[in-house]
């Protein structure tokens, strides 16, 4: 796997290796900045991280606001839980369907997909199925979500699970905060807090996720997958990675007049980077802003191998990542924000609620 090269952007410069830009987002959470320079700084991060988002759709960003004390504890914590007995984890499953999205999903219920649809398809989802998703996973939001209530263990399997991750629920999304703020200004927005102001924290998601050790060669002939191409629905995607490695996203080029287009079916490593998060554009988001910033696709392949076998059997490594998946009040309407003469509306409005739908139906 390639090594970054460089710690910053200017412009549309990217790392040499992987073609992942790495934006400091500290004019955003730094509270030393003084007033004469605050706003040229934020203009300035605002700006490299809307080019990030427009040419590529992935981006580390340093300084992103989440405590390393905090994180490293999340990592801990999530470790104990998928080391709980399955019967432990049980106690908390999720819900039948795919209307809630919380508690404990178990390997090969959940299968990741691009796919959209606008009516239950059997035959869709089971071709879909055909191959499967070999994770598990935890989802967690607010405690006030009436429509996606939380699905918690007895305190007595794991004590300090629910607190901590509730708590870490609105730490994440204090961070998002910063980077609302930031995509808003680079993208020209009069009030900096115009994006923000579609999310209330309270319909968000936090994610745990878990990819046990497998058998290399299962993946390899297709037998499993350990999480297929796709790309997410929400507004944005904040990922914390362990330092496992197997997470790709779809390399984009600059075509002539200077857009850039995917090379379909080339991937590239996002390789784990210390003290950063990956963020990268939804779906919804790049409906909502009319296409000018982009959804790029990613996958989780297989990781370095580890140090050991099973007779002839190459294992995987296990990995840990935690994504935060922020996305807007589920009936406010969406409306596409950047549109002229030139660039007609591509979309008609639509409530997240509404769109989430048409995407969850595939997934479970």
């Amino acid at each position: 796997m390639g090594s970054i090269l460089q710690s910053d952007v200017t412009g549309p410069s990217q790392s040499d290796a992987n073609d992942i830009p790495i934006v400091d987002l500290s004019p955003f959470t730094s509270p030393s900045l003084s007033a004469d320079t605050s706003h040229e700084a934020r203009l300035k991060a605002a700006q490299k991280l809307v080019r990030a988002c427009r040419d590529v759709g992935f981006v580390y960003v340093k300084n992103h606001g989440v405590p390393e004390d905090e994180l490293a504890k999340a990592f801990a914590l999530s470790k104990r839980f998928f080391d709980l007995p399955m019967e432990d984890k049980m106690k908390a499953p999720h819900p039948p369907g795919w209307v809630v999205h919380r508690g404990y999903s178990w390997p090969g219920l959940e299968k990741v997909s691009g796919a959209m649809s606008k009516q239950d398809d059997e035959d869709a989802v089971r071709k879909l199925r055909e191959v499967q998703d070999y994770k598990e996973s935890y989802e967690v939001g607010s405690e006030t979500n009436p429509d996606q209530p939380n699905v918690w263990p007895p305190a007595e399997v794991l004590p300090e699970w629910r607190p901590f991750m509730s708590s870490f629920y609105w730490t994440c999304f204090e961070a998002a905060k910063h980077i609302l703020r930031a995509l808003a200004l680079g993208i020209g927005l009069a009030d900096e807090d115009h994006l923000l102001n579609f999310h209330d924290g309270h319909h968000n998601q936090l994610r745990l996720l878990h990819y046990p050790a497998i058998p290399a060669a299962a993946v390899e002939v297709g037998k499993v997958a350990r999480m297929p191409a796709h790309t997410d629905w929400s507004s944005v995607t904040m990922l914390f990675q362990d330092d496992c490695g197997g997470l790709q996203v779809e390399r984009r080029h600059a075509a002539a007049g200077g857009k850039a287009e995917e090379d379909q079916g080339e991937f590239v490593d996002v390789d784990p980077m210390p003290g950063t998060c990956v963020v990268n554009v939804g779906d919804l988001l790049m409906r909502w802003s009319n296409d000018y910033l982009t959804s790029t696709a990613h996958r989780v392949q297989l990781p370095p191998l580890q140090d050991r076998f099973t007779g002839d059997e190459r294992l995987t490594r296990a990995r840990y990542s935690i994504p935060y998946f922020l996305t807007t009040d589920p009936d406010t309407v969406i409306a596409c924000l950047r549109f002229d003469d030139d660039h007609p509306a591509k979309y008609d409005p639509i409530t997240q609620r509404d769109y989430a739908a048409m995407r969850a139906r595939m997934q479970y």
